[in-house]
């Protein structure tokens, strides 16, 4: 019997990077948590133990926090471009490059009305995701969110679906819609102003969100999908993530109380999970 290693890849994962980039009248706080791996001509390393063409996945850490100094001073997707080709550039054993960036998002203070330089407020679950897939051939950057918690207290309904013996849900034409929002989308082009990019269409999602009647989950999420598409040419597919955080009416009749949709139990567990890709023909 004939062993044979296949395909295989190395880094380093969870290289965590803050940086203040200082201007003149205010300073901006970044944080970000940045994984690498490489693909490439390393099998001598599993056959032999020869690690001449290892770069160590330690130097690949401290790879990160160098160029972070002078190539980290806009989007996340420019920074992790550039750390893509410069690790493909510089090591000829490596035909592939993948760089992962998640930012932890901080918002600063403001009191009355005008931000603080210097002063910010952590503690928001989102985080805006990037990932960098380069070759000598081809590169891709795709983009997105996760735990964006959202909801609305109407415009949601969910009726006329299958009912069996073990059905106990009831019809409702106005419930609660609350999600932990995750979406990612592939952009068309390595050299796109990424930071407005990502802020429209991240508007784009809370809007579509906000205004559209829902009927059921899955029509939001296409809703969704779509707007973000038709509104941003940029962008040739996205995939959400659409979790169904349920709020539960509770029932009042017990105690000689009505409850019109306003009283509600908040279940974390079991959810539904609904997900889908939206794409150009």
């Amino acid at each position: 019997m004939k062993i044979t290693l296949k395909k295989n890849a190395y880094g380093k994962n969870a290289v965590n990077l803050s940086k203040v980039i200082r201007h003149p009248d205010y300073h901006e706080f970044r944080q970000i948590s940045v994984n690498v791996s490489l693909e490439g001509d390393f099998e001598t390393a599993h056959t032999l133990g020869d690690n001449s063409k290892i770069l160590p996945t330690d130097t690949q850490k401290n790879t990160v926090y160098a160029l972070a100094k002078e190539h980290f001073i806009d989007s996340i997707e420019n920074f992790g471009v550039y750390l893509a080709t410069y690790f493909l550039t510089n090591n000829p054993q490596v035909s592939q490059a993948k760089i992962h960036i998640v930012e932890h998002p901080w918002t600063r203070m403001a009191f009355d009305g005008e931000s603080h330089p210097h002063a910010y407020v952590g503690g928001t679950s989102e985080k805006h995701t990037t990932t960098i897939l380069q070759s000598a051939e081809s590169i891709s950057v795709t983009s997105g969110l996760s735990d964006l918690l959202i909801l609305k207290t109407t415009d949601s309904g969910f009726e006329g679906y299958i009912k069996d013996q073990y059905t106990t849900l009831k019809e409702t034409a106005d419930r609660i819609l609350a999600t932990q929002c995750e979406a990612s989308w592939t952009y068309s082009s390595d050299n796109l102003d990424f930071t407005r990019l990502f802020t429209r269409i991240r508007e784009t999602l809370l809007k579509t969100f906000a205004h559209h009647k829902s009927l059921s989950v899955q029509q939001t999420l296409l809703a969704m999908g779509e707007a973000v598409l038709t509104e941003n040419p940029e962008v040739d597919e996205i995939t959400l993530k659409l979790p169904n955080k349920h709020h539960i009416l509770f029932n009042l009749e017990p105690f000689g109380m009505d409850n019109k949709n306003e009283i509600f139990i908040a279940t974390d567990e079991p959810y539904g999970y609904i997900t889908g890709t939206v794409a150009r023909e």
